[in-house]
This record gives structure tokens, sequence and C-alpha cells, in this order.
């Protein structure tokens, strides 16, 4: 802080740069390929189709090793091993040609060594070895472990590592490096960990003992590496976060350990002309090993041999196998090869995976392995057809290396971007024309819209059925107008009682959102992709930044936002109040009956209206005090709460007496029982009344802006 100096425009320069070139060049692959394929195939299950610079490579190495499995021809091969008994122990020799792949020529060699039928201990010798204490923790290899050993997704780890920072149980989790600075306090944070229940006392020891300085790691320049700031227990934490928190403090600890220490013996023998051996392992000071053991060295015993020493063969055995193929890549084998290429940074790399799983590219499966999907597979392949720079890590060295130009000073900023985007524009073009190549791999694997779908609803254009796709992006297609009408992405859609909507004459659509307090709404497939009103300031299922409102697949229109002044689903006809919790309305549910209900057709909030009404349904009328739309409630005769067993009650939800004890709040912050005036008439003429008072100010409760 005595020392601050101007930040360095150069190095922002290179972030804008980076920034602007995934941007432009990620978009507009997208948007393309999106509107090109989920306009033809109906099973293409992912609602964006991505393309970018990091992402892509990403998936060609998922798909390149699918292919090296699918392709992989297996090849029998026969290995030869012999047994002894020496001193009590029996021993597996390994052979030192390992393995033949013809069977004729191993046999040959057993019978060789088989006549023999003694081995000749023809060298003893005996190494001291060490096995190294890690290096100081970075991003990277947290990601690597949370996937391999912990069993963390590379996102949900970071997430992990992110709240525990933030909670300040550990340092800053997004660093490169793997050096201690000079001025690291190692005793203070090994003094803040002394009286940890869990490791407590090899901490205490090594305070007592002594630690030696860790290992020299890479210095990346940013953060220092991943470690513990104070104590915390499993209770504090929770399951999954506790397991990040406590591999990040073994990691620290081992650090700070001596290295592991070693003997290992290798006996090789001698028979028939042909070589076998065996090794045995001891150790002698397991040092890090102690704290974190699942890196411990295995001991293995064997027996004393001495130099010329000849013992029986007690049998001989080919063992018979096939070369297999390699698996699908882990997340942590897929971080490792991200981090070769330069593809991703540690804030990014699990980003990147995320993506690609949420795009149904690949799917997590057993072991955290990840399989590419048949969406995946047609992508990569599509592009190594048209342009197989689109999909090779090398396309990311190149941007990198224009961007490093303009860190160092030694490029001009707007000349890169201007270079670069100018580069991916030639190959955009020659991709858009080429797409005709890729279409034939989708065109083998999935189905076209015209084949996809159950018939659903009619058409307002040429009054024909349309077919609802129900895998996402859930939409209507219509194959004589060869349009297609996108519907919210989650929820179960049907047909609304065959109800046309006045403005296009679309059938109307009943969308029930998942959950028992889900929404159910009416939706018009052509308002819901057009909105036909000026002015609607928030669309369903639109994200919630600011700016103005865009349609996107699964965002749009229905009725319940729709201010059309004489539609029966509109928001003027079916809402009732202003929400109380944001600047929404309280719209009457169409299909919950019995459990009749309100919901804010913004928020969250629900309020349930007296149940076991036999029907409620809005009025044209408005409370004289508050402004709020008049309810009819037609009770149940068995169960009705009026006088003389009337059923039919008309009020306002905030100032009838009755109809306000009768609501239930879910959800809502404040829903003030204000008392007004009710009127009701009971079908056999009797009135049934609310005491009036004073009306309460709640500006919050009007019916705003009709």
């Amino acid at each position: 802080m005595d020392s601050l100096v101007e930040p360095n425009k150069n190095e922002a320069l290179a972030v804008d740069a980076r920034q602007e070139i995934d941007l432009k060049v990620g978009v507009s692959f997208t948007r393309f390929q999106t509107s090109y394929f989920n306009g033809k195939y109906g099973n293409l299950d992912s609602r964006v189709i991505s393309y970018g610079p990091c992402q892509t490579p990403t998936l060609g190495f998922c798909v390149q090793r699918h292919l090296q499995i699918n392709t992989f021809k297996p090849e029998k091969f026969w290995a030869l091993h012999s047994y002894i008994i020496h001193k009590g122990y029996e021993l597996k020799l390994d052979w030192e040609r390992q393995r033949l792949f013809d069977s004729d020529v191993t046999e040959m060699f057993r019978n060789f060594v088989k006549e023999d039928g003694v081995l000749k201990v023809i060298g003893v010798s005996e190494k001291q070895e060490s096995k190294g204490r890690p290096t100081g923790l970075n991003t990277v290899n947290l990601l690597k472990v949370a996937s391999s050993a912990l069993g963390f997704g590379p996102q949900l780890a970071m997430q992990l590592a992110e709240r525990l920072y933030t909670q300040g149980f550990i340092s800053y989790p997004r660093t490169e490096s793997t050096a201690y600075p000079s001025s690291f306090d190692y005793k203070g944070t090994l003094g803040a960990m002394v009286h940890n229940p869990v490791w407590g006392g090899y901490v205490q020891q090594l305070l007592s003992d002594g630690y030696p300085k860790p290992r020299s790691g890479t210095d990346a320049g940013d953060h220092p590496p991943i470690t513990p700031i104070r104590s915390a227990t499993e209770d504090m934490l929770g399951n999954d976060a506790w397991k990040v928190y406590q591999y990040i403090c073994q990691h620290f600890l081992g650090t700070l350990s001596p290295d592991c220490k070693y003997t290992r013996t290798k006996i090789e023998f001698e028979a028939g002309g042909e070589s076998f051996h065996c090794v045995g392992q001891h150790v002698m000071i397991k040092g890090f090993t102690s704290i974190m053991p699942w890196l411990a060295i295995n001991e293995i015993n064997i027996p004393q041999f001495t130099q010329g020493q000849k013992i029986d063969i007690s049998r001989i055995e080919i063992d018979e196998g096939s070369t297999r193929p390699p698996d699908y890549l882990t997340e942590s084998e897929l971080i490792s090869l991200m981090e070769k290429n330069g593809i991703g940074t540690d804030a990014s790399i699990s980003v990147h995976i995320n993506n690609i799983c949420e795009r149904n590219y690949v799917q997590v499966q057993a072991g955290r392995r990840l399989v590419p999907t048949a969406l995946g597979i047609s992508l990569i392949r599509g592009y190594q057809c048209i342009d197989p720079d689109l999909c090779l890590p090398d396309i990311r060295s190149f941007i990198e290396h224009q961007i490093a130009l303009v860190a160092k000073g030694q490029a001009d900023h707007s000349l890169v971007v201007e270079h670069v985007i100018e580069q991916f524009k030639r190959k955009f073009s020659y991709f858009v024309k080429q797409i005709e190549n890729m279409d034939a791999l989708f065109e083998a694997e999935f189905s076209p819209l015209s084949d996809s779908g159950r018939v659903l609803s009619k058409c307002g254009k040429c009054l024909r059925y349309m077919k609802h796709i129900s895998t996402q992006p859930s939409r209507l297609y219509c194959g004589a107008c060869e349009e297609i009408y996108y519907t919210p992405p989650k929820g179960t859609i049907k047909l609304y009682k065959e109800l046309t909507c006045p403005l296009d004459n679309f059938e109307l659509l009943l969308c029930s959102m998942p959950g028992p307090e889900g929404k159910s709404f009416a939706l018009c497939p052509y308002c819901y992709n057009n909105p036909p009103f000026e002015g609607i300031e928030k669309l369903f299922g639109a994200s919630n930044t600011s700016g103005a409102v865009k349609l996107g697949k699964g965002a749009g229109m229905p009725c319940f936002l729709c201010p059309h002044p004489t539609c029966q689903h509109s928001v003027i006809s079916q809402g009732v109040c202003a929400c109380p919790e944001c600047d929404g309305t309280l719209v009457l549910d169409p299909i919950s009956a019995p459990k009749w209900r309100l919901y804010c057709n913004m928020c969250n909030c629900l309020i349930s209206l007296p149940e076991g009404a036999h029907r409620i349904s809005t009025t044209k009328d408005r409370c004289p005090e508050c402004d709020s739309t008049i309810l009819e409630v037609d009770f149940n005769k068995k169960t009705t709460p009026l006088k003389d067993g009337a059923t039919l009650h008309i009020g306002c939800i905030l100032c009838d007496e009755l109809l306000l004890s009768l609501v239930e709040m879910k959800h809502a912050k404040s829903f003030y029982r204000r008392r007004g005036r009710g009127r009701g008439r009971g079908r056999r003429g009797h009135s049934g009344r609310g005491r009036g008072s004073k009306k309460q100010q709640d500006p919050k409760m009007s019916f705003r802006d009709f």
C-alpha cells in the first residue's frame, strides 16, 4: 500500500481484447448454429447449440477419446509368469519381456524355462528412494483432486471453495501459483490449526519437531497457493464443504512435512535364457504420507536372496489377455489436457466443462467420466469436415499468442482485435457456405421436426394441427406454415379446453409448472412468441438482468401478462389485486380447484383462497374502497360458512372480513388484514355482510395501472 503504482494499461487492454474476441466469435457461430439446427430437427435436446474458442476444443478432447475407443481393435497377448516358494513366501515373478502377441513363441519360451526347472539369482540391488512432498496447492490441482477423489464436478468444487473463502476458512481459491511467497507465515497458519480435533496432534508435532522448508513451486505472480486460514469442524461446514476444506488442510500440512523415504529391493532371476524379477518395498520414514495416506508407498515384503542362489520353480503359467481401449476421459484428465494446451484459466476451466455438460454435449457418468452425446459427436465431426481449426486447441493458442503481444506492449490492441476478428469472419463465411456437410451428419443422427413430437393444437394461420416437441427447447411446429413457436422450458403443456385467442385465433395452451406450488397458466403460442402489446416490462422466463426486454427461447408473454381489455384470460380479467411483495399482480389460477389460489404473475407469492369452494371467479366489478376486483365465491353446500346454508358470496378479498379470514398466505412478506365493507347475497336471498371499519391506507394493495 505504501508503494502503489498505476495499473498496467497493456494488461488491461489484453483482457479487453480477449473478451471482445470471445464474445463476437462465440455469439456469431452460436446464433447461426442454433437457428439453423433447432429449426430443422426435433430431438436435439439442447436449447442452445453453442460455440466457443475454449468450450469447443474442450468438447473436442472428449470426442477424440470417444473416437479412439470406437475405432480400437483389441489384440490378444500372452505373458509368462514363474512361481517360487522361498522361506515361507510364494512369489510371482514378472517376465522381463512383459508380454508377446504370439502364443506359439510364448509357449516356446515356457518350454525353455520348464526344461531348466531352476531359477538362478543373477542380481540383488537395494536402493534408497524418496517420494517428494507436494508443492503448494493451486486451483487446477484442487479441481483435479475434487473430481478424482472427492466426487465433485469442477463447478461445484469451485462453488464450495469460494464459499469457504468468503467465510474466512481458506485463502483465495483462484490461483495458478504453487510457490509460497517468502513472507508467508507458516508458524501462524500452523498455530491456527493446532487445536483442530482431527489433525491438531500432527500440527503440534510439526511445531515441536520442526518442519522443512516447502519445495519451490511455480510463482505465476497472481496469488499465493490455497491454504487454510482458521480451524473448522465438519459440523461447522457441512459434509461437502468439509471434504474440500479437509483436503486443503491436509495438502498444506503435507507441504510442510518431510519427504517419504523407502528402500526398494529388486531381485533378478534367470532360467532357460529368460529373465524374471520381483520387487520389494519397505517404508523407513512415512513423512507427508502420514497426513496424506492415499499417497502412501505400499509395503511389499520379500525374503532375502543371495547372488548365485538357485531356487526350484514351483510352477509356470501363461496368462492370456487382450489389449483394451482407453477409457473415457475423467474430469481430472480433461483438466490436465486443458492446462497443457492453454485452454481456459484457473478461473474459467470449471465453467467450460460445466458448459459442455449443460448444453448436453457430454454426460458425466460413473467415475466422473465424460461421455459425449450424439449432439456433441455430431458437432465435432461437423467441424472436422468443414474446418478442423474450429475444434482444435491450436485455435486458442493462436488467440492467446496475439493477446500476449498486447499484454507485453508489442502490439496495438485495436489492430490485434481487428486481425483476429477478420480471420474468424473468413472462417464464419466458409462455415455458413459449407454447413450442409455438418447437416448431413445431423440428418443421419436426428429426426426432422415434421417427424418429431405429438399433435397438440391448431395453428391460427392455416387451421391445421401443430406438433408439440417436448425435448429442449420445448416448442410447437406447424408443418404447413413451417413456423416454430417456443413454449416455456419447464412444466407440462396441454390443450386448454380448445379455447382460442381473440387476437390471432391460435388455440390456447395450459402450462402447469412442476411442484405442489407450481403455477398453472394459459398462453397463446403466437402471443407468447410475438407479444402484441407494447410496454410489457417483464417477460415470463426471461433473465433478471437489467436492460431492454428481449424474447428468447422459453421467454415470452403468457395470458397473465397480457393487458387485453376483454379477453377472459388476460390480466385485466383474471387479475385481482397488487402483489404485496413486488410490482406484479395477483392472478386467479384457472385450474386450481378445489384448492383455489391466487399467484403473482412476476414472483413466487401464493395466496390460498377458501378450500372446498365449488367455484371462484372474478367479476367485472371493483371494490369502491381499494379498487381490487370483486370475487364471486360459490361455497360447497356441506361446508359453507354462510348463514342458513347460503352458498354464494360476493366480496373483496382485502376488504371483506369473511373472505379475508379464509385466506392463507404463502411466500408473502406482508398481506395486510385490512377490514372493509364486504357484500354478498346467498342463493336463498340472505345477505352476508362484513363488519365495517375505517379503511387502512396501503398503496401496495391498490390494483395498479388499470
